[in-house]
């Protein structure tokens, strides 16, 4: 919106032309999104709280972890807003991309409402059923991938691997339900992961930022060809989006750090899930989100392994899953655990930059 207001007017002030410059928008949609949050956040834990939307906890899991039921959920909520309110002020609003990531993650973010909501009125934690919670995450991601497809973008069906300069191969038609894979598997995989305070959204500042990072020089003529990687046009637009998912998620980490005020529920860990890989889908970095969201890769690994290893053999490989359980079990505490995993998403965010100059 500043943008739209501020554009004719530049040739009457030249210093409303920082507003034209990504990395000033990006800065302050951070910034809007991180106040957004510590402006409303208590007030919303506080509605969360009368409403007794209260976090139904697993019992078959740690034993301490009983102790935080009824602690408020769908925190999400507020990073969800937080989000949209810093991208209609700093976003370009004339920007497909901004509004393809905006509906994604709105859409992702509904269908987690809808099975928080269940938990929390049917007082247990199976909320949606498996099918359903499928259904509309694979909707919403055929949405996306069959928009991006037909959208007549210049190679996009080109499968790009780190390390690799040049595309390996064109998946033509099959980049559709490649895609639709993609987004349905990260939206998860996140989802997994949000089982400790703090540990979902220490986790998801580290890829936002190494995701603005690859935005931005993706979107630069210059950046992409010294360093060899596709140029997509428009894609410097999706830095302001990131940043201002970077803000929010700190400014949820604030209410969320252990012992955590709210949780972020699967309003918010879907939504941030599957925009991380439709930001990774729009460029091209398909292989990419995959090293950037290691941890992730983990967790998800983690529970198809166990679920699969006890069909096949009636025991577990491990002593509960997702692997973030696994460890506490193990004796290690809750802290340590998070900041662990914490430093383990660090270094795959810096092998998946290390990537763009070793090729």
């Amino acid at each position: 919106m500043f943008l739209e207001f501020v554009y004719p007017l530049v040739k009457y002030f030249t210093p409303f032309n920082v507003f034209l410059y990504l990395t000033f928008r990006g800065a302050y949609a951070a910034l809007t999104t991180l106040l957004v949050c510590f402006i409303f956040g208590n007030r919303i834990i506080e509605a969360l709280r009368r409403l007794k939307i209260g976090q139904v906890v697993r019992e078959d899991g740690p034993e301490e972890h009983l102790l935080k039921g009824g602690t408020p959920t769908m925190g999400g909520v507020f990073i969800i807003f937080s989000v949209v309110v810093s991208m209609l002020l700093w976003g370009d609003l004339g920007s497909r991309m901004v509004w393809i990531t905006l509906g994604s993650f709105i859409a992702f973010g509904a269908i987690g409402f809808i099975d928080d909501y269940l938990k929390v009125t049917r007082h247990n934690s199976a909320g949606l059923p498996a099918w359903g919670k499928l259904a509309g995450q694979f909707a919403v991601a055929t949405t996306v991938v069959l928009f991006l497809y037909f959208s007549g973008e210049k190679g996009i069906t080109a499968l790009y691997i780190p390390f690799f300069k040049n595309p390996v191969v064109d998946l033509g038609w099959f980049w559709i339900p490649f895609g639709i894979l993609l987004v349905v598997g990260e939206s998860n995989a996140v989802n997994f992961s949000d089982g400790l305070d703090g540990l979902l959204a220490g986790l998801l500042i580290l890829v936002f930022i190494t995701l603005a990072i690859l935005t931005y020089i993706s979107g630069r003529t210059d950046y992409s060809a010294y360093l060899g990687i596709p140029y997509i046009a428009g894609a410097g637009e999706l830095t302001v989006f990131c940043l201002a998912a970077v803000g929010a998620s700190i400014g949820f980490l604030w209410f969320n750090a252990h012992p955590a005020e709210v949780f972020m529920g699967d309003v918010g860990s879907l939504s941030l899930g599957g925009v991380t890989a439709v930001i990774s889908l729009i460029i091209k970095k398909e292989i990419l989100i995959l090293v950037i969201g290691g941890v992730f890769v983990l967790e998800i690994a983690s529970v198809i392994i166990q679920v699969l290893y006890y069909k096949l053999r009636k025991k577990r490989i491990f002593k509960m899953a997702p692997l973030h359980h696994h460890f506490e079990l193990s004796g290690w505490a809750e802290t340590k655990v998070v900041i662990r995993f914490w430093i383990l998403g660090g270094l795959f965010a810096i092998i998946a930059l290390s990537t763009l100059k070793i090729q």
